[in-house]
């Protein structure tokens, strides 16, 4: 164990606040007013899930950094520190159960914004503080008494009486717990997506909102309500009031009076960076269409893990930029042997990206207040295998909301 802590204090670098009014947001605080732990001498039959030990830095020396949270504009907001359990040592069936937790789809999230665009509805976004701390533990487990942290008894460690970051059933834990909550205000839980609230009143009002982990999007008709949704849950919740949406799930969004629009802006000038194309010659497609890629025998390899990672990073960016998809699914299939030409082919879509990195989505008020499905395919396509590539968009209310391209 000694071993594998050192390697770990390898991964914590300390770091130093950019400003000296910044200041350190822990959440140590609001573990212990959370009664998440008491000291219990330990049991000698059962795994301890060991803690992340804290790291030094910047002049609080019990506290490591785990996140810097930063502002739409990329500069830092504040440093987070939070206490983490080694949930790799828990073991099934005694330390946890079912680990499975609901995330957002973002086509959901997509549908609640072209309904706000074309019917004014506002948009908020609330942040549930110290979300995992929440979560009820059905089963015992323990955990070491964190380094600073020194119990009177040697013997003692700490049972945990709720759910702490680390642990393998945390987001499902909290998950569970919102969702009781939420459903004793009245709102009903939607079938297609269960991270999407629904209600509505004998008076015609209706409130919706998605949950992802402890970011909340809420719109509706009557303000009256969604103010009224947000003291429901500070009643059982920390809730931190973000006003009006402005950054989610790492996008951009504006509104004004022609509609919302949302981008990822930040995320793309990043990318150019690290690889190195922000002063890149900026290319009007994504991808020549003249030639088709396939495997190729007679051409330099390239480094597979840097071709593998920049395919990740550019999936991202499908949220907001659907007309790259067809292209990334291309250059995707050869991530097991990827070539020069397939890496060329890569670096074409950063180009592309570096045309207008700020494009993204535009939803505005439609004409036609309907559901419209586009779809197309070409026939043996794949000079590979002579499958064929269709592809299909939904637009809702006149904008779009989903789209795929598939081999």
């Amino acid at each position: 164990m000694e071993t594998q802590n050192r390697i770990e204090d390898q991964h914590y670098q300390p770091l130093q606040p950019t400003s000296p009014s910044l200041e350190i947001d822990s959440e140590t605080d609001s573990e212990d007013g959370s009664n998440t732990s008491t000291a219990e001498q330990s049991p000698s039959d059962l795994p301890i899930a060991k803690r992340k030990g804290f790291r030094e830095c910047w002049d609080k020396p019990l506290f490591p950094i785990s996140r810097v949270k930063h502002k739409t504009d990329g500069s830092v907001e504040r440093l987070k520190a939070r206490l983490v359990t080694k949930g790799y040592t828990q073991a099934y069936d005694i330390d946890y159960q079912e680990t499975f937790a609901l995330v957002a789809k973002l086509n959901t999230v997509r549908v609640l914004l072209s309904l706000a665009a074309n019917l004014d509805w506002p948009l908020h976004q609330l942040d549930i503080k110290n979300a995992f701390l929440n979560g009820d533990l059905e089963e015992e487990v323990f955990m070491e008494f964190p380094l600073g942290f020194e119990p009177n008894d040697k013997r003692s460690v700490c049972k945990l009486q709720k759910t702490l970051y680390g642990l393998k059933q945390s987001p499902r834990a909290w998950f569970g717990k919102f969702t009781r909550a939420v459903k004793q205000y009245g709102y009903v839980q939607c079938k297609s997506d269960h991270t999407l609230f629904l209600n509505h009143t004998p008076y015609g009002d209706m409130t919706a909102f998605i949950v992802y982990v402890d970011d909340i999007v809420i719109t509706g008709n009557n303000e009256g309500e969604i103010q009224k949704l947000k003291g429901f849950l500070a009643k059982d919740f920390e809730v931190k009031d973000l006003g009006n949406l402005r950054y989610f799930f790492g996008m951009e969004v504006a509104r004004s009076k022609k509609g919302i629009s949302v981008s990822q802006r930040k995320y793309v000038l990043d990318l150019l960076e690290e690889t190195g194309m922000l002063d890149c010659k900026p290319a009007e497609t994504p991808m020549d269409y003249t030639t088709k890629l396939g495997p190729i025998q007679d051409s330099p390899p390239v480094d597979k893990g840097r071709y593998q990672r920049l395919g990740g990073k550019l999936i991202y960016l499908f949220h907001t930029r659907p007309y790259i998809s067809f292209s990334l699914s291309t250059v995707s299939q050869f991530t097991n042997d990827p070539k020069e030409e397939h890496m060329t082919a890569m670096f074409k879509i950063l180009k592309y990206l570096k045309m207008s990195p700020g494009m993204g989505l535009f939803f505005e008020k439609g004409v036609n207040r309907g559901l419209e499905i586009y779809s197309d395919a070409d026939w043996a396509g794949s000079i590979t295998d002579r499958r064929s590539i269709s592809g299909y968009c939904t637009f809702l209310w006149g904008n779009l909301v989903t789209w795929r391209s598939k081999k």
